[in-house]
């Protein structure tokens, strides 16, 4: 299994998505791995799967992380973008075998997403880099058991 990972951020948010990023970034360099991870951005939370996906199987990551941010608002648009996220990231961790950790917060308001991602609190990004690393052990070792 290979020891790199890959952070897939969306810009939408990115005041938020930055914050996360950071945590994230902070949480690779205390394992030691920062020289270990690749970042690549996209517009929004809706394109995370096809990115995590097509990364996922280049077989080059042990773990892809992704970070986002999607609000809700006065539109159904929230149900779309974060349920659709969701869903495909799991799709693309499942069908490449992946770990793909969805670090794409969901909140109500922009307070809360605040709350989350380092500015008031503790950081989801960091949390989100730390099951990374912690998925690609566990499977290393999977691996390691079927030899």
């Amino acid at each position: 299994m290979p020891a790199k990972f890959l952070i897939v951020a969306a810009k939408f948010n990115d005041l938020i998505t930055k914050a996360l990023l950071a945590g994230a970034q902070e949480a690779f360099a205390e394992a030691n791995a920062a020289k270990d991870v690749e970042l690549l951005w996209v517009p929004g939370a809706f394109e995370l799967p096809v990115v995590a996906q097509k990364a996922a199987k280049s077989g080059r990551y042990a773990a892809i992380v992704t970070l986002g941010a999607v609000i809700r608002g006065d539109t159904p648009h929230f149900d779309y973008v974060a349920g659709e996220c969701a869903r495909g990231l799991m799709d693309a961790s499942r069908e490449t075998g992946v770990p793909i950790v969805f670090g794409v917060l969901t909140t109500d308001t922009v307070e809360q997403a605040l709350s989350r991602c380092g500015i008031k609190s503790g950081n989801k990004g960091a949390d989100a880099a730390k099951a990374a690393l912690a998925m690609a052990k566990t499977m290393a070792q999977l691996a390691e058991l079927g030899k």
